[in-house]
């Protein structure tokens, strides 16, 4: 069962700038590699990321998880934060009205004509301060789930 059970990451941006990358695993000390990971997708600093293995709060107990730590846990992160960049995206276009499909990734910030919005920024934004784009739920956070 257990070689069959999946695991998962979840990254919650709050509306700070903050973040908590929450994992189904149990700490195996790459903690801080993660942190960094998460850190350099996003254009933030390393300390501004917490990382929480064995999250039972966020994903509870019994519900089929594999705990065990995975090699995994790597891509994982890497699809949570490219799904965070594309929201953030599509914020961004909103927030500077602008088309996203006209915005450059800066480390950390969506550009566009001379104006940015940094994921800081648009956690804030996506926090209730400005509009949504059609379709597009509140709040700056992704799962990914994963089997390896």
């Amino acid at each position: 069962m257990a070689n069959e059970a999946y695991r998962a990451v979840f990254l919650r941006i709050h509306p700070t700038g903050k973040m908590v990358l929450s994992l189904t695993t149990d700490a195996d000390g790459n903690e801080g590699a993660h942190a960094a990971q998460v850190a350099a997708a996003l254009g933030v600093p390393a300390l501004d990321v917490k990382v929480v293995p064995a999250d039972t709060d966020r994903f509870g107990n019994g519900h089929g998880y594999n705990t065990a730590p995975s090699a995994g846990t790597a891509a994982a992160i890497d699809k949570a934060t490219s799904k965070i960049k594309e929201k953030a995206r599509l914020l961004a276009g909103m927030a500077l009205e602008t088309s996203p499909d006209k915005l450059a990734w800066d480390n950390g910030a969506w550009a566009a004509n001379g104006h940015l919005k940094t994921i800081a920024d648009l956690a804030l934004y996506a926090h209730g301060t400005g509009a949504l784009p059609p379709g597009v739920e509140g709040g700056l956070d992704a799962q990914s789930v994963y089997a390896d």
